[in-house]
């Protein structure tokens, strides 16, 4: 591991500043994936500037949403009662995640910055557009089976890794960050970018700026979260999928949806929720929305798998939450 400054600071305006006046720094929160990828050569910070006793813990009721602190652990946002009462696809989706030791350590702010866990990006010997622009992409033509199938370039087709992410996603949140030029809003839809042939700027947050919160509206509580993956504990998702919807008179009046373990970004399922709009909420329509979301598909011979695992777990959670 190569060596670095280390700063701690105590109050966002500090944090900031730091950032913005020190080259080559990083922010250092839960660090469950910013510390792995030090020691693996991968991150090359000159200096590290520990937020942890930033105050940005709280969970607060804001109107009829909710405003999350960046710092709020995983776990203790799962098991936060406004949470598991408002918004159970969000509590539901941080548990399918991870080991309950890293839902102890990791961060909101972290869990949305933290990068993917493709193989060949890890491995330095082999090419990796994210890892070293222009290098080539290993996992194309390599072992791909957990690797996207929407949003795909000929530069990348790493899957983001989180869980959590996914239901922000499918809930319309907004992150907050903050840098020494004031404060902004960024739709979660436009957080994560596509890889297209810049797979290594992977959000749209600039390098000098923090989140701080992320503010949830308010929506239906009939929400939930599916995960399907090798095994039940500590794996990435093959196929997820986060919904909500309501009907009245049979008729669908509200549809949200999200897709992860398929995406390169946590993946909105717009196309599918044009469809189902406003439909009769059926076997039938849940399965034609769901074909229509993934014909966009460009699977590999190893992953293709994960088209027909989509729909189906389309389906299954359109079942499940239509009242």
């Amino acid at each position: 591991m190569r060596p670095f400054d280390y700063v701690s600071v105590t109050d966002v305006q500090s944090a900031v500043q730091t950032i913005a006046t020190t080259p080559n720094a990083k922010f250092l929160g839960g660090g469950t994936n910013l510390v792995d990828l030090i020691r693996e050569d991968i991150e090359r910070p000159g200096t590290v500037v520990d937020i942890t006793r930033l105050p940005l813990t709280s969970v607060t009721a804001v109107g009829n949403g909710v405003r999350i602190g960046a710092l709020v652990r995983n776990s203790a946002l799962a098991s936060h009662p406004l949470i598991r009462t408002k918004y159970p696809v969000l509590a539901q989706a941080i548990l399918a995640g991870a080991s309950g030791q890293l839902r102890n350590m990791a961060t909101v702010g972290g869990n949305l910055l933290q990068r993917t866990r493709c193989s060949y990006f890890y491995d330095s010997a082999s090419r990796c557009n994210k890892r070293e622009p222009g290098s080539g992409c290993d996992a194309i033509g390599g072992f791909s089976r957990g690797h996207a199938i929407l949003g795909v370039s000929p530069s990348c087709i790493a899957a983001h890794p989180s869980d959590m992410a996914v239901a922000l996603t499918m809930l319309d949140a907004q992150v907050e960050v903050e840098s020494v030029r004031g404060t902004r809003r960024i739709p979660i839809g436009e957080f994560h970018r596509l890889p297209g042939q810049t797979p290594h700027l992977e959000t749209t947050l600039e390098p000098d700026e923090l989140i701080t919160a992320v503010e949830i509206p308010e929506t239906t509580k009939n929400s939930r979260y599916r995960k399907i993956r090798d095994r039940a504990s500590y794996a990435f998702a093959l196929v997820s999928v986060a919904a909500a919807m309501e009907t009245r008179d049979g008729r669908i009046t509200e549809i949200r949806l999200a897709l992860g373990g398929v995406g390169t970004k946590p993946w909105r399922a717009t196309e599918a929720e044009r469809i189902l709009a406003g439909a009769q909420a059926g076997e039938a329509e849940f399965r034609r929305a769901a074909e229509a979301e993934l014909a966009a598909a460009v699977p590999t011979e190893q992953n293709e798998f994960k088209v027909e695992l989509a729909i189906r777990a389309i389906v299954a959670m359109l079942r499940e939450v239509n009242p």
